[in-house]
């Protein structure tokens, strides 16, 4: 890592001790390249099996970085312009990390992250925290249920479009299905809006099983499907427990899952795409 000894650098000493006043202890460190290993993670935002295998998660625009910021998640170290440290200072003091590393660097340095173009000058890295399992979700999710399952969507951006849409919704839990994306890769983070570090979810490796388990328990299963004759969303009947399951961009919901589901399916269709 390069420091320039000069106006740029004093800068950010000063803010260092500036910031350091509060909960976390904030090491303010400029940077000229972003060749430090530590910031290995800002240049692979592409390679989104490495941050998973590696148990973090990127938010890459600035609201996401601001609804991390005020979530329970564990920041590991940020990425910023001299513009949003200054703003983001208040949040940045109130964290309540021991440390917490703050790389800053002008606009033109951060635009060099390859692969990724960088408009809003403002990343952070964080933990992806332990999920809790379905049986605990289920037993401490108060009724009625209102829950949401995917399965097969290809997009991150629409898979973050599903998280955001049951936090607006108020669904207790999402279930994501073995044939979906991570969740917690970048692109479905910022599709989430960061909605993603409130709304509860858990990952299954069999949505047929996972969803006949629901059934067995009382919990009615709506196919989401676009097919002629079937219910608008308005028309549903979602008293009592419920989770609306939702198909791949394309086909929609497998043969297998159809079949998973298929009385509640033939009674309720609900003609919807995805929430967005």
């Amino acid at each position: 890592m390069h420091v320039r000894q000069n106006s740029f650098s004093a800068l950010f000493i000063a803010a260092s001790a500036r910031l350091n006043s509060g909960v976390a202890t904030l090491h303010i460190k400029p940077v000229q390249s972003l060749d430090a290993p530590e910031l290995a993670l800002y240049l692979t935002l592409k390679r989104v099996e490495e941050h998973e295998r590696a148990g973090v998660l990127v938010a890459a625009n600035i609201k996401v970085v601001k609804r991390l910021l005020a979530s329970r998640y564990t920041v590991i170290s940020a990425l910023l312009t001299p513009a949003w440290l200054e703003k983001l200072e208040p949040q940045l003091r109130a964290r309540t990390e021991a440390e917490l590393p703050i790389y800053v660097a002008e606009q033109k340095v951060l635009e060099t992250i390859i692969g990724y173009k960088m408009h809003q000058g403002a990343l952070a890295v964080a933990k992806i925290p332990p999920q809790p399992d379905f049986e605990t979700l289920l037993k401490n999710s108060p009724r009625p249920l209102l829950l949401a399952a995917v399965e097969g969507i290809a997009s991150a951006e629409n898979l973050g479009a599903v998280v955001r849409s049951c936090a607006a919704f108020g669904a207790h839990f999402l279930i994501v299905g073995e044939t979906c994306g991570s969740p917690f890769q970048r692109r479905a983070v910022a599709g989430s809006m960061g909605t993603i570090f409130e709304q509860p979810l858990v990952r299954v490796d069999n949505l047929v099983e996972t969803l006949t388990t629901l059934r067995a328990r009382g919990v009615r299963c709506l196919a989401a499907h676009p097919r002629p004759g079937a219910k608008k969303l308005a028309h549903a009947d979602l008293r009592g427990d419920c989770c609306l399951v939702f198909g791949a961009e394309g086909p929609g919901l497998t043969a297998a899952e159809a079949r998973g589901d298929l009385d509640q399916v033939r009674r309720v269709h609900l003609k919807i795409t995805l929430l967005t």
